[in-house]
């Protein structure tokens, strides 16, 4: 229809200001509406399993996300549609939506701060157009001082940096024994090490000898030879087996020992292959990677090596007072210096561009994909955030809250999965599911203005929200220690030469702002440390339990049931139900690792993986048992009327309830239960559970087993994650190991869990060259008045007016080290 000519155009249809989400049922989500603000900073918060990240991420982003890959080409949308769409009748208003997420898996060792960034491609970019380059050289380009390319990588290490060496010592550990005994340890176990001991006999070496008696020649052909001479073995008869003679290869055990670690598909041997060499720096390039050629540019009068390994504060500073020659070199230093300020900004100065991304933790590397995204200059897109806050000290929180502000401020929408009441406190718009977690949960108590909140009935995050809390754990005293372990001259990354002491018997904190060396003390060198002295009788230390965020497996493979040894309990069950025994099943059957019982369609993961092209993998659930894991006739045996895909679909709740006569999974269960993990179902693949909840389950199954013996906990921010709620809950369990006569030590940001600690030791000042001292030690109170410390105005502001009665010190009258100085005043 044409419009008539003068008649006005009709005015423009308002755009809808909100998001609009109508009956999500993803997960826990029981049919949820909900409209939330586009244009603002939105945080969605609740108890740990109560539907938040159901909601941000399993619906919102999972819609946008649908919603792009209909855009593709028909036929990679053929493919795609396996994946499936959120349960969700309708999500309107949604722009297209970014995800920063916590990846829960490992980055390549490749992968490092300057190339999540992109500042490498920068720097590259600098040296090649702007760098010094010696008389007569060829200007080269770009991809010629990366390590990851073929121009650009040392030809000696492949641009690793490293090589792996063996040596005889580590081949044969013991020269005492002959090599019948054993004393080519690195040899492979059972036939395979029979094989080429028996080779080495038919060639006529003495294989009875003890290994240091043997020529030197001989031992080095053994060992290192790249010789494989196939002789005919003729084995010696053993009762009851007849064994023909065969034609064997030998292989040397260096040879063996390199080809396992490059191409064994198996982790296991791998590793084992592993203890077997030494690492070192590479001889050619000395651990800088590239070529000669490469390394021969300078700028500012250093090496693109030597600029990489400067911590991001150091390298500005070094861009900022660099003479820049030419227009080049004046525009590409600052669009390096305009990357490198929101990094800084967000407390992660302290890296340098060279540390390798797999030594970083789940929140350095997801603010530093949020420092990059405030320089992608995208506007009209929606953020999801999984809590941006994990890993930060106090003292950076304000600056991750100019970021989000900075995004918000540039035409975006920001969704944010956060617990930090100070960012929840910040927020423009708040959107609290629960009231609890799991089949409790699920709901939208609020969806509006933070204040509003004050008033919701049911809601665990009010609770916190507004009221003045207690610290954690008062009023109990604090205790006094049963002993110490003392670490001296510890020299590793930023600690040198630091002097600290451990108390025994209580519950320590370690606290510091980001990079000031805590996970390497308590993570590394105590760990190390402890686990040296374990069993000699002057170590008071009986166990040591590192209990830290790294996934309890890598595929939907591995799961909650798998990993705390419970899924053998409920494998027995079944087996002895009568239609199993009447045909004669054992628990291998309702085993979904090996073939019988399992669908082998998808081979028992219950989802099968699709590839795209130019797009990352994923899941989709299995065709053909849609999820199950099982194939039909092993799903007709039931248990107290459930088959076992169903009892692995139960939560940690209803199983603890199910399973409440059978002792051996009602401890497990238990222990779940009282740790805040009620609402993960039994069957719940590792893919999808948070590092936190990892941790935790791993605490759980350590908990099931308490043993009697002295044990020490050593936890890295066992928080993260955690609603304030939880954490409560989490630390009545910590505590009540304390309680019990063991140690905890934790690595931790949460001044409420440190104002409930007995003993505090703060690294600092700083982070990077500028950390790495113990800034103060002592007892909470006595931390929260240490000049010079970042964490004490933090700490003493958590515990406020309830100041907790104090014991006599851990020690006894604290020795001087011990006590909280100034920085920089003499000890």
């Amino acid at each position: 229809m044409h419009q008539a000519a003068g008649t006005p155009a009709p005015p423009p249809k308002p755009l809808d200001p909100c998001v609009r989400v109508r009956g999500a049922r993803e997960h826990n989500l029981r049919g949820v509406d909900v409209d939330i603000p586009r244009d603002a900073l939105t945080v969605f918060t609740g108890v740990s399993g109560s539907g938040k990240s159901s909601l941000a991420f399993g619906t919102l982003y999972a819609e946008a996300q649908r919603r792009y890959f209909e855009s593709v080409a028909p036929y990679a949308r053929r493919l795609i549609h396996q994946i499936g769409a959120p349960k969700v009748d309708s999500v309107t208003g949604l722009p297209p939506a970014v995800s920063l997420e916590q990846r829960r898996s490992s980055p390549g060792s490749r992968s490092s701060v300057g190339t999540v960034t992109l500042l490498s491609n920068s720097l590259r970019m600098l040296y090649s157009r702007a760098g010094s380059y010696p008389p007569g050289a060829e200007r080269l380009d770009s991809d010629a001082f990366s390590p990851n390319t073929a121009t650009g990588a040392c030809p000696a290490c492949h641009g690793l940096g490293r090589i792996h060496r063996t040596s005889e010592e580590l081949l044969v550990p013991d020269p005492e024994l002959s090599i019948r005994q054993g004393a080519i340890a690195a040899w492979p176990g059972a036939w395979q090490g029979k094989n080429l001991r028996d080779i080495l006999e038919t060639l006529g070496h003495d294989v009875d000898r003890p290994w240091r008696e043997l020529p030197a020649k001989d031992r080095e052909w053994i060992l290192f030879t790249e010789e494989q001479p196939v002789v005919t073995v003729h084995p010696v008869r053993e009762a009851e087996r007849i064994q023909r003679p065969y034609q064997g290869t030998y292989m040397s055990a260096h040879r063996y020992v390199m080809r396992t670690f490059a191409d064994s598909k198996s982790a296991t041997l791998r590793a084992r292959a592993e203890k077997f060499l030494a690492d070192s720096p590479c001889p050619v390039c000395e651990g800088r990677r590239l070529r000669p050629e490469a390394l021969a540019v300078t700028f500012a009068g250093r090496t693109i090596a030597e600029l990489a390994a400067l911590a991001l504060t150091d390298l500005d500073a070094v861009l900022a007072s660099a003479p820049l020659d030419g227009e080049a070199a004046r525009v590409l230093a600052e669009d390096l210096r305009s990357r490198i300020g929101p990094v800084t900004e967000l407390g992660l100065g302290y890296l340098s561009l060279d540390r390798t991304a797999p030594t970083l933790s789940a929140g350095e590397l997801q603010r530093l994909r949020l420092a990059t995204q405030l320089r992608s200059g995208l506007f009209g897109v929606v953020y999801v955030l999984d809590e941006p806050s994990a890993g930060l000290h106090p003292a950076d929180t304000e600056a991750l809250l100019g970021v989000l502000d900075r995004l918000k401020e540039a035409g975006n929408t920001v969704f944010v999965v956060e617990h930090h009441l100070d960012v929840v406190r910040h927020a423009d718009w708040l959107v609290d599911v629960g009231p609890l977690a799991g089949e409790h949960g699920g709901q939208v108590l609020h969806s509006g203005p933070p204040q509003d909140l004050a008033g919701v009935a049911g809601s665990a995050t009010a609770r916190h929200l507004f009221a003045e809390r207690e610290p954690a754990g008062a009023p109990r005293p604090v205790r006094p220690a049963t002993g110490k372990v003392r670490l001296s001259g510890v020299d590793r990354h930023n600690l040198r030469g630091l002097e600290a002491e451990f108390p025994l018997g209580v519950f320590t904190a370690v606290t510091g702002v980001s990079g000031s060396g805590k996970s390497t003390l308590v993570g590394q060198v105590l760990a190390r440390e402890v686990g040296e002295r374990l069993g000699e009788a002057d170590c008071p230390v009986r166990r040591l339990v590192e209990v830290d965020q790294k996934p309890i497996g890598r595929t939907p493979r591995s799961n909650l049931a798998t990993y705390t040894g419970l899924f053998d309990v409920v494998r027995k069950l079944f087996t002895a139900a009568p239609q199993a025994r009447a045909r004669g099943w054992k628990a291998g059957r309702f085993s979904f690792n090996v073939p019988g019982g399992r669908c082998e369609t998808c081979q028992g993961e219950g989802f099968v993986s699709v590839e795209l092209l130019f797009l990352p993998s994923t899941y989709a659930p299995c065709p053909e048992c849609a999820g199950a894991r099982y194939n039909a006739e092993t799903l007709e045996v039931r248990y107290e009327g459930l088959d076992i895909a169903e009892v692995l679909g139960l939560t940690v709740e209803s199983a603890a309830a199910f399973f409440a006569e059978v002792p051996a999974a009602a401890r497990s269960l238990r222990a779940l239960e009282e740790i805040g993990l009620g609402y993960l179902r039994l069957g719940q693949p590792a893919t999808e559970l948070s590092g936190g909840e990892a941790q935790r389950i791993k605490l759980a199954t350590e908990l099931q087993r308490l043993r009697r013996d002295h044990t020490l906990y050593l936890l890295d921010e066992p928080t993260t994650g955690l609603h304030p709620a939880d954490v409560r809950v989490l630390l009545r369990q910590l505590h009540g190991l304390v309680d019990a006569g063991h140690s905890v030590v934790v690595v931790e940001h949460d001044m409420e869990v440190v104002a409930g600690a007995d003993w505090v030791i703060d690294l600092g000042p700083g982070g990077g060259a500028e950390g790495g001292r113990v800034v103060a030690a002592g007892t909470p109170s006595e931390v929260a008045s240490a000049a010079g410390s970042r964490t004490a105005p933090y700490l003493a502001r958590a515990l406020g007016a309830g100041r907790r009665e104090e014991a006599r010190e851990p020690f006894g009258p604290a020795p001087a080290a011990a006590r909280p100085r100034p920085v920089g005043e003499p000890g």
